[in-house]
């Protein structure tokens, strides 16, 4: 489980993130959304702790994550919201690379690697160099990337960016696989397609979470206009 408590970040004085709290357990999906500006990169940053927040903590599992980062980074996957790729590399070797790096035992390297690459739909790309591949294929290796090592927190920032239709389509049964062994969180601005695969929405608006919205499996043009009129500022 994932526990968010009060954290709070500034950035050149400027308040981002004031008093964000929130629990996400293990086999939810939950999407934050919010205006551009309105800190959702920042706070995945945080989870992933690349940033350190100003106060507040990230518990998982009890422990504090920044008390052991190194410890707690390995129970993460992270998709960035611009990630970087080695170009000279093919797939293969880079998603090899990678689980290396994380430190997977090398007796296991070849099956998470496979596993990776099947669910991100990625398979028949495992010989080509990164730098043949477009932008959308590139995220689905940096995506492959994340999942390697089935992370225990799945931290996905924009998580639909310049992925193609067939990835766009694939998206919900990705994350419908991978809560099965993580607590899932994805940021966007693609309401309508979250709202089919989501299991709860956080509005974040002026650095709180102003708004938590269920997903009851119902009409997705309703959640649509309940998380729409969040971000707008309604009550909800």
């Amino acid at each position: 489980m994932l526990e968010v408590r009060n954290i709070a970040f500034t950035y050149r004085s400027e308040p981002v993130l004031r008093d964000v709290s929130f629990v996400v357990s293990p086999g939810e999906v939950v999407s934050i959304v919010g205006s551009n500006g309105a800190g959702k990169t920042t706070l995945l940053r945080i989870l992933a702790t690349l940033s350190v927040p100003d106060s507040g903590l990230v518990i998982a599992d009890g422990s504090n994550a920044f008390t052991l980062p190194l410890r707690y980074r390995r129970q993460v996957g992270y998709l960035p919201e611009n990630p970087t790729l080695y170009e000279d590399m093919t797939v293969k070797e880079y998603l090899t690379y990678r689980a290396n790096l994380k430190g997977e035992p090398s007796k296991r390297v070849r099956r998470r690697v496979s596993e990776a690459a099947e669910m991100c739909r990625v398979t028949p790309l495992m010989r080509e160099p990164v730098h043949r591949l477009s932008a959308g294929l590139r995220r689905r290796v940096a995506l492959a990337d994340a999942l390697l090592l089935r992370p225990r927190i799945l931290l996905l920032d924009d998580f639909l960016a310049g992925l193609d239709r067939e990835m766009r389509s694939a998206a919900g049964a990705i994350l419908s696989e991978a809560a099965a062994f993580s607590s899932v969180i994805v940021t966007g601005h693609e309401i309508e397609d979250f709202a089919k695969w989501t299991t709860r929405f956080l509005v974040l608006r002026d650095g709180v979470v102003s708004a938590t919205i269920p997903s009851a499996g119902g009409d997705v043009a309703e959640l649509v206009g309940k998380v729409s009129y969040a971000l707008e500022g309604g009550d909800s």
